[in-house]
């Protein structure tokens, strides 16, 4: 499947930004400064956040684990997913999440099938005019819609910088 590409500012926010900072509570006055957790520390809280995302969208697969290299943005992910299409939502997952650059999936799949195009999301685009660009018909967005639930909830709640799978269509 190979190394993806993603736009590091854009997805969800599970970890890090002045979240992190809020959360650690000032010092007393006089007390010793806390110490600052190590880099090692912060990726590893971070792959286990990107876990729980991944476990939160209820894709099926067994034996999940994230390895996160805060210095490089990227995720390495492990597993099994049961078909191609959940590896690749797994990717999308992992990517769509804000300070990741890149996602090296090295899950295995259960039932293997062909691999699916992916389309980075940019400005004024709509699911109907991906369809129409991948599919020749802007009615057919709804298979893309479906090919990237549940981290789409909505068809109309696409965002720049997002990273979406473009199914072949079924006969």
């Amino acid at each position: 499947m190979g190394l993806f590409s993603f736009v590091k500012e854009a997805g969800e926010k599970l970890f890090g930004g002045k979240d992190a900072h809020a959360a650690t509570p000032p010092a007393a006055a006089g007390a010793a400064a806390p110490a600052r957790p190590s880099q090692e520390d912060l990726n590893a809280k971070a792959g286990k956040a990107i876990e729980g995302y991944i476990a939160a969208q209820n894709l099926g697969v067994n034996d999940v684990k994230v390895q996160f290299d805060g210095s490089q943005g990227k995720v390495t992910v492990h597993g099994t997913a049961p078909t191609q299409a959940v590896k690749e939502k797994v990717t999308l997952c992992c990517g769509n999440v804000a300070s990741v650059t890149g996602v090296d999936n090295q899950m295995s799949v259960t039932n293997p099938e062909p691999e699916a195009q992916y389309h980075d999301v940019v400005s004024g685009d709509t699911l109907s005019a991906i369809a129409k660009k991948f599919y020749g018909d802007a009615n057919k967005y709804n298979a893309i819609f479906e090919a990237n639930k549940p981290m789409l909830s909505d068809p109309n709640k696409i965002y720049p910088g997002q990273k979406l799978r473009i199914p072949p269509l079924s006969q």
